[in-house]
């Protein structure tokens, strides 16, 4: 079922809430399922679960299902946390160097930009989980 604009993942429906759906899943990196993990350091895997608003009413608990978010959201996620984060901590150092002209300065003032910036994300999480909808589907 997945295709190649989709991010899926096994899991296990764990609780059930009236309409929303908890589901717990095994998000490995890419180096989780390489045969050497056992020598290299860098073999992730984490427990992580999601709640799936389903209207069908035909999951139980304990089921196993596939859960599947659009790739493009997966990108979104990515540029929120990692890229844009970058690209306003450069922006800064880059500016401050050239008003200051001092180096722990700029390094300091370029690193607390994070601060107000994931505050900003923290506050609107709610309208951002909004646009990153997961589904499921049976096995």
């Amino acid at each position: 079922m997945s295709n190649s604009k989709s991010i899926e993942h096994k899991g296990r429906v764990d609780s059930i809430d009236g309409n929303k759906i908890n589901v717990s899943f095994l998000a490995m990196s890419g180096c989780a399922s390489c045969l050497a993990k056992g020598v290299c350091s860098s073999a992730d895997m984490q427990e992580k679960s999601v709640d799936v608003f389903d209207f069908t009413n035909q999951y139980k608990l304990g089921e196993e299902v596939n859960v599947t978010l659009k790739q493009s959201l997966g990108f979104r996620a990515l540029f929120l946390g990692y890229v844009l984060p970058f690209i306003l901590i450069l922006f800064i150092l880059i500016i401050l160097t050239a008003i200051t002209n001092n180096e722990a300065i700029s390094g300091i003032g370029a690193l607390s930009v994070l601060v107000p910036y994931y505050i900003i994300l923290y506050v609107l999480r709610n309208n951002i989980r909004k646009k990153f909808n997961f589904t499921i589907n049976k096995i």
